[in-house]
């Protein structure tokens, strides 16, 4: 089961403007007419509950969007770009690599259709006719589209089950959610037969109930022994566990002990989470023999059992109602939640390494779209500047004439 991926999405490069004039008979001295470019198309997640694990993501692993058309003559727009949807399994979890290489939270894809924006697409750079002014009747400069955003993304599967069910390998894990469930789960008289969780939906008394085997826990699973490191996470979102032990081996009370040792050091604050435990296999004569001794050793540690046949289907309706009841107790488990970064300065100036440095998305993509090797493209770059404010701040941090200022990857020259 593939279950965590990388990937890398790119939204659409918005859209150049276009530099234009209107050329028509008998209007020697028309207007510039040139249109703004289409906006650069974003990328989406969508929670799509036919798909079971990550694996086509994976495969792919690279996504793009359109970017917009560019501007045209007779004021023509261009189109915005196509945007573009990637479909990942419910119970997704996204988180974005910054600059810094640390992973932010961008969402989570919690139930079916839901849409989660994950890179937006770059704005469409003005026309020349969007810089006409009484004064400026005939500019002859238009602004880049601006690049859209490109973010690597890793993924994090985690199933969505009401109750999951836990134990050694070769207990019977399979077989019960076969038996409880229309689940077809493979199954075979030898250990690690699961190899990824399996999903089954059971009915108890007119609710339905949704079950995932997980891959057997053995000693050292938090730390990577087995199959339980890659699997222990698909438990974090259940509200109940069945702790199937198998009434065959020599100490099944030892045995619930190593599961809940595991369960213990992994992250997620799994043994909080409430727990049924069933003794399987009570079908075998031997272990039948030993009910009322495994009872009695049970009880001495505070847990009540209950005792099934996974192969019959003995007690096992017992078990989903006494499951059933846990779950209708047991609140929700609460989604991590998506950090919301309260709004700060539009922009920021600082001096690094000798240059004046501004910080902050509108201006940096201003730099990036105005031609600035244009006088007019220069002198309208910093007019807009001093509109947002970004000039005094650069004199107040002592800028002077021939000073270099960074905006992100563009230096221009202080003019004063």
């Amino acid at each position: 089961m593939i279950d965590r991926a990388r990937i890398w999405v790119k939204a659409g490069d918005g859209g150049n403007g276009c530099v234009s004039f209107r050329r028509e008979k008998f209007v020697p001295r028309g207007g510039p007419d040139g249109g703004n470019g289409g906006r650069g198309g974003d990328v989406y997640l969508v929670a799509d509950p036919h798909l079971r694990t990550l694996y086509g993501v994976a495969r792919q692993h690279r996504f793009e969007a359109e970017r917009g058309q560019h501007g045209r003559g007779g004021g023509m727009d261009g189109r915005k770009g196509a945007d573009r949807y990637v479909r990942v399994p419910v119970g997704t979890q996204v988180r974005r690599r910054e600059a810094d290489g640390s992973l932010t939270l961008v969402g989570d894809l919690d139930r079916p259709g839901k849409v989660l924006l994950v890179a937006r697409g770059g704005r469409g750079g003005l026309g020349n006719a969007a810089f006409a002014t009484a004064t400026r009747r005939a500019p002859r400069f238009a602004q880049r589209g601006e690049k859209g955003e490109e973010w690597e993304l890793v993924l994090d599967l985690k199933l969505l089950a009401d109750v999951g069910i836990v134990g050694m390998p070769n207990a019977g894990k399979s077989t019960l959610l076969a038996c409880l469930t229309a689940a077809r789960p493979k199954i075979a008289d030898y250990p690690f037969t699961t190899l990824e969780p399996e999903l089954g939906v059971a009915e108890v008394d007119g609710r339905e109930l949704v079950l995932a085997d997980i891959p057997g826990l053995i000693e050292g699973a938090h730390e990577g022994r087995g199959l339980g490191l890659d699997f222990l996470r698909h438990i974090e979102r259940t509200r109940a566990l069945v702790h199937l032990v198998d009434g065959s081996r020599p100490d099944p009370l030892g045995d619930v002990a190593t599961v809940n040792a595991e369960l213990a050091a992994a992250p997620g604050d799994l043994l909080s989470k409430a727990q049924v435990v069933a003794v399987n296999k009570v079908d075998l004569p031997e272990v039948r023999a030993r009910v009322e001794e495994l009872r009695a050793a049970f009880r001495g540690a505070g847990v009540e059992p209950l005792f099934v046949s996974a192969a019959t289907g003995e007690g096992t309706r017992e078990l989903l109602r006494a499951v059933a009841r846990l779950v209708a107790q047991e609140p929700a488990p609460p989604l991590e939640p998506t950090e919301v970064v309260a709004p700060g300065p539009r922009f920021r100036v600082r001096r690094a390494d000798g240059v004046l440095e501004v910080e902050g998305r509108d201006p940096v993509s201003l730099a990036q779209m105005m031609p600035l090797e244009e006088d007019e493209g220069r002198r309208e770059f910093w007019r807009r500047l001093a509109r947002m404010g970004v000039v005094r701040a650069l004199r107040r941090a002592g800028a002077r004439p021939g000073d270099r200022v960074r905006f992100g990857d563009v230096e221009v020259e202080w003019e004063g």
